[in-house]
């Protein structure tokens, strides 16, 4: 019997408009009151996070920073955390900014950016269609090296890059890759996002890859999780759609992969369910723990 299930937000729980389907959150919500474990391990801030799982009430847990923080929302507290140092984050902006290629940092609470583009484009647009207290919070300042150099108590998750070439950004990764003590996500598809404009729809298309701390990924915050819950890890269901999610789908007890899935994930995967767009998740979640 299962008594967790881990769940990836964009691409999964999310469809291509940012958003979580009726059904989906109905599928969630009686998962809950079977007194299953619902967990969001995403990328997002904490912030981020935990709006989405306030909105489908799995308020116990949240995996933040693709593991480099678990965040216990009822007590409002930090309870694990794997994060990148000021020296590692400061070494990966300097290459960023010689090369002038675009990238985020996500701490705790907010996005820091330059300018809004690719993933923080499509958060600024997200966050059109929300209450301002759901919204990512996105920071947008002048000079980053400083703004780093002048935080004392700011938790630094990771560092999101993208491009629109993969010839330009493929070159930047591999100067990235020599940085020490970092794992850089080897992503080799574009991100593919959609924007409502009006009464038009705007893909949102780009490269990128997400750099951590050694040895991050929603795994080893998820296994810390569990380890505390007393809880298997064959009793955990695992649902995602991207290389940031491989450790958690290979790892779980059952590893599930949407159909929107890149080629590795689906090959990995124990079940591959509907895509993102067609309640995936609902479909797991009523064949494999309400049945």
């Amino acid at each position: 019997m299962y008594k967790l299930i881990a769940i990836d937000l964009d691409g999964t729980l999310l469809n291509s408009y940012g958003e979580v389907t009726e059904k989906t959150k109905n599928a969630v919500k009686r998962a809950l009151e079977k007194n299953i474990e619902v967990i969001l391990a995403s990328g997002r801030p904490i912030a981020s996070v935990e709006n989405l799982s306030n909105e489908i009430g799995a308020n116990h847990f949240l995996i933040s920073g693709n593991g480099a923080i678990v965040y216990d929302i009822k007590q409002k507290e930090i309870i694990y955390d794997k994060l990148l140092t000021q020296k590692q984050l400061l070494n990966i902006v300097d290459i960023c900014e010689q090369n002038s290629i675009y990238y985020n940092i996500y701490t705790e609470n907010q996005v820091i950016t330059k300018a809004l583009n690719y993933n923080t484009l499509f958060y600024y647009k997200e966050n059109a269609h929300k209450e301002e207290e759901k919204r990512t919070s996105i920071n947008i300042v002048s000079d980053v090296k400083d703004y780093i150099s002048k935080s004392e108590n700011e938790k630094f998750l990771k560092v999101t890059v993208c491009d629109q070439s993969r010839i330009i950004f493929n070159s930047i990764i591999k100067k990235i890759r020599n940085i020490t003590d970092i794992d850089v996500l080897d992503v080799s598809h574009m991100s593919r996002k959609v924007i409502k404009s009006g009464t038009e729809e705007v893909p949102v298309e780009y490269f990128y890859t997400e750099i951590t701390n050694k040895n991050v990924n929603k795994w080893t915050a998820l296994e810390n999780l569990i380890q505390r819950l007393d809880i298997k890890k064959e009793e955990v269901i695992a649902i995602g759609d991207n290389i940031n999610d491989r450790e958690m789908i290979e790892e779980a007890g059952f590893g599930v992969a949407m159909d929107n899935s890149t080629g590795p994930i689906k090959q990995i995967a124990d079940y591959i369910t509907k895509d993102n767009n067609s309640d995936g998740v609902a479909e797991v979640i009523e064949k494999f723990i309400l049945n």
